[in-house]
């Protein structure tokens, strides 16, 4: 019995060793990420609603924009995982700024940072 276990936790952890280099290998890769350009105010709600009621913005792009203007930092916010993603270009997602966006760009889980490559709308 105890040879079994040794030998199941042996598997387990050179499974699990395999998997962590594979996803770091994949960091390098390209990835996808569809989501909305918000600043990272909002994206923390995931919603802009209570800052356009505080500030008076009638659109997602004007609060993004108005509260960027701050200290605040423009960020990817997951559509489907409800994840936020910080962004290492703050130029290329302004042009962008409250709109559905697919990234396609290199994951850094360490800084949970999308280094950007392409941005493009999602209609």
């Amino acid at each position: 019995m105890k040879k079994f276990a040794i030998g199941l936790g042996l598997v387990l952890l050179l499974s699990f060793i395999s998997f962590r280099a594979t996803g770091q290998q994949q960091n390098n890769t390209p990835m996808s990420f569809t989501g909305e350009i918000m600043d990272d105010q909002c994206a923390a709600e995931g919603t802009h609603n209570s800052m356009m009621q505080k500030e008076g913005y009638k659109t997602a792009k004007d609060c993004t924009l108005g509260c960027a203007k701050g200290k605040v930092q423009l960020v990817l916010y997951g559509s489907g995982d409800k994840k936020i993603y910080q962004l290492d270009d703050q130029e290329k997602p302004a042009e962008f700024a409250g709109q559905k966006v697919t990234i396609i760009g290199t994951y850094d889980g360490a800084t949970k940072t999308i280094h950007v490559q392409t941005i493009q709308a999602v209609p």
